[in-house]
């Protein structure tokens, strides 16, 4: 049964190119593969080991899965780990190497604690070291985690969120163990309320380390020191003319040419229901953009440019910001959204101007579940679901100048063949099942469907096939993941014996002209 109903949904998901652009220098997602997960998608991050590279998925029952990925994007699932006294989810999840050894290092939420994997052969884990949060740390509700290596000695440095906000610097032993170095509580003059992203550059020899304070609305810099202490150099607070900063979220950032920048997104305090939830209640909104900063030569974060949310780009409710460089006169940039649930790709030229290049309606929310890296030659992406009815780990390739789409529409053609010992009625019910998702989702542009009645031979047994027309990729991402197709999915796998689905693009035959 079981078996039937992931064949089912393999299939339908299988065939799935995305190509469409808003530039003419064109990059595209194309979705290639997806593996079921134990738990939602809260965080998500990749490493090599050898030749290997191996993604690591935490949700929020306190699970972290591993899974293998080729150059294709293909995943393959290798082992699930419990964290800690069964809690979570796993946040600021990253993984490095410390004196020869491979280790992940993962945020444990909901126990207030950071726990640390040895990374075996074959990618799969062994819990070697949990550091639990104490009155001298700040590590409580702890989000995110980054490490930075000097030149005798690596680092992991950890911020907080909600009830005891701050920064914290452990040395990591060569065991894998975590020894205490500094902590700052956060105060009004420094942005490490709510610390939800951190991203490391090293300029002329100096290591320097931006924080982005989701409740305190800015960034903030720290000059990191060999002995891994550190000092506040920097602080750039919210406004409404040139920075996007209310509910600081992603901070991640990238060195083209002789130029270093940080780049910031927000998921604004306006998107969150639980209002108490939010501390400073007397912030202005003032739309949703991706803010670009310049770091001058003493480490210090200038306002530099923004891209700003309009009809031409999905990027309400930023929750992750991912960077593949290219070469050294730009990157591709990939902003994940919870609220638009969508990845928005755009290019990030060696001036530091962002500009949008395609964006992909993902079908469902993105929380901090999104990764980029290059495989061999090919640029990847990860992303997982936050919902909790769709346990899944998805894998996308970027594509290069990919054929235009414009004024084609998409056919998503399902054929069924149903077990011989299914009742008509049954069979009456399913169909009738089917037909009804064009009235719940409105992203089916037309759906007809009928009996074969082929007398060719040649229909392999399939009986019934339904074709759905979507009038472009976006359609049919949200339809793949909508609730209503995947209640489907749970109800009439069980009953069928096989299912052949295909995609194509075709002319859009109503735009032609007589």
């Amino acid at each position: 049964m079981n078996s039937i109903k992931s064949i089912l949904l393999v299939s339908i998901l299988f065939l799935s190119s995305i190509s469409f652009a808003q530039t003419t220098e064109e990059a595209t997602l194309n979705r290639q593969d997806f593996k079921g997960t134990a738990n939602n998608t809260v965080s998500v991050t990749s490493y090599e080991k050898g030749n290997s590279h191996y993604v690591y998925s935490g949700g929020d029952g306190g699970n972290i899965d591993v899974f293998s990925l080729d150059q294709n994007g293909a995943l393959s699932a290798i082992s699930r780990h419990e964290l800690a006294i069964g809690k979570g989810p796993a946040r600021g999840l990253v993984a490095s190497q410390i004196s020869g050894t491979d280790y992940l290092f993962v945020g444990n939420k909901g126990a207030n604690a950071v726990e640390v994997f040895k990374i075996l052969e074959n990618g799969s884990l062994e819990r070697v070291f949990i550091l639990n949060d104490t009155d001298e740390t700040y590590i409580g509700t702890v989000i995110t985690l980054q490490v930075i290596k000097m030149k005798n000695a690596a680092y992991l440095f950890v911020g907080g969120l909600e009830k005891t906000p701050g920064l914290s610097c452990f040395k990591i032993q060569s065991n894998g163990s975590l020894t205490h170095v500094q902590s700052q509580k956060d105060n009004d003059k420094i942005h490490t309320d709510g610390i939800i992203g951190m991203y490391v550059h090293k300029i002329n020899g100096k290591t320097y380390l931006y924080t982005g304070g989701f409740q305190d609305n800015g960034l903030s810099g720290f000059r990191v020191y060999e002995s891994g202490r550190f000092k506040n150099i920097t602080n750039i607070s919210d406004n409404t003319t040139d920075r996007f900063l209310t509910g600081t979220y992603p901070v991640t950032g990238v060195t083209l040419g002789d130029n270093h920048y940080v780049v910031v997104g927000h998921r604004h305090h306006k998107y969150y229901k639980r209002i108490n939830f939010i501390k400073k209640k007397d912030f202005v909104y003032h739309g949703d953009a991706v803010s670009v900063f310049k770091v001058n030569k003493r480490g210090e974060l200038l306002p530099h440019s923004t891209l700003i949310d309009d009809e031409t780009t999905l990027l309400s409710g930023q929750t992750r910001i991912e960077i593949l460089k290219t070469n050294d006169e730009e990157a591709i940039v990939a902003v994940g959204t919870r609220d638009d649930e969508s990845i928005q790709l755009c290019k990030l030229n060696k001036e530091g101007v962002l500009s949008p290049l395609s964006s992909l309606k993902t079908g469902f929310p993105i929380y901090y579940g999104l990764n980029a890296l290059k495989v061999k030659d090919e640029l990847l992406f990860i992303a997982g679901a936050v919902r909790f009815d769709l346990k899944q780990l998805v894998s996308y390739k970027v594509a290069l100048n990919s054929p235009s789409t414009k004024g084609k529409v998409l056919r998503h053609v399902v054929n069924l063949k149903f077990k011989a010992d299914v009742s008509q009625n049954k069979i009456d019910e399913a169909v009738a099942r089917f037909s009804n998702l064009k009235n719940q989702i409105p992203e089916i542009a037309h759906m007809e469907w009928g009996l074969n009645n082929s007398t060719e031979g040649h229909s392999k047994g399939f009986q019934y096939c339904f074709t759905l027309t979507f009038n472009n990729a976006h359609g049919r991402e949200i339809y793949l993941f909508h609730k209503a197709h995947l209640a489907l999915v749970q109800k009439v796998g069980p009953l069928l014996d096989d299912v052949f689905v295909m995609d194509y693009w075709t002319l859009n035959t109503s735009l032609q002209t007589p």
